[in-house]
């Protein structure tokens, strides 16, 4: 981020960590399968691409938290307390920051491209980190959760038992919503200039 932040940017990033928050604890009601779906990481993108990839990950920071907070990430806390604080915190960071990073890169050729792509980074870094996290600290126990779902292999659990019908949720959403996406980056970026 920039050494110093405009009074602008530092107003519009407390909007989007507003937003980010409200739209989480609203979200985890909403489930498909274990897991509540991550509304969150519309204004996690739209934020990013307004406001530059360490934006979008504090946004995502943020998003972490209220999940730590909402109690979403209770079956894996008393696990292994630590590695659920980390997944949790670093899937959410890491979709920010990818998104934001996505955008900044494509959107000086392609502004609808950057804002399509960068839209699909999140929800491709959400879950990768997640998994990644299952795998490094969580292993034994989703095995075990696998087995006692009927699945016969982890890597098939994880994908189609424990993040499966999560990640096709928020992908879609995400690529339903694109142009509304586009359009809430074009409105940011006019009110910038």
């Amino acid at each position: 981020m920039e050494k110093h932040m405009s009074t602008r940017t530092l107003t519009g990033v407390a909007i989007f960590t507003a937003i980010v928050v409200v739209l989480q604890f609203v979200s985890a009601a909403v489930r498909f399968g274990p897991f509540s779906i991550t509304l969150a990481l519309i204004p996690i993108v739209v934020g990013a691409a307004l406001y530059g990839p360490w934006a979008g990950a504090w946004l995502g920071f943020t998003f972490g938290m209220v999940v730590l907070l909402s109690g979403d990430a209770a079956p894996f806390m008393v696990v292994n307390p630590l590695g659920t604080i980390l997944t949790v915190l670093l899937k959410g960071a890491g979709a920010g920051f990818l998104s934001g990073l996505v955008y900044k890169l494509l959107a000086k050729k392609n502004e609808w491209l950057g804002a399509i792509l960068g839209a699909v980074a999140a929800p491709i870094a959400n879950t990768g980190i997640f998994l990644l996290g299952c795998l490094l600290f969580f292993l034994p126990t989703v095995t075990e959760w696998g087995t006692a779902a009927g699945f016969s292999n982890v890597g098939q659990y994880m994908i189609f038992g424990l993040v499966g019908g999560n990640f096709l949720v928020e992908m879609l959403t995400i690529l339903v919503l694109s142009p509304v996406i586009l359009r809430l980056i074009k409105i940011g970026k006019k009110e910038q200039k």
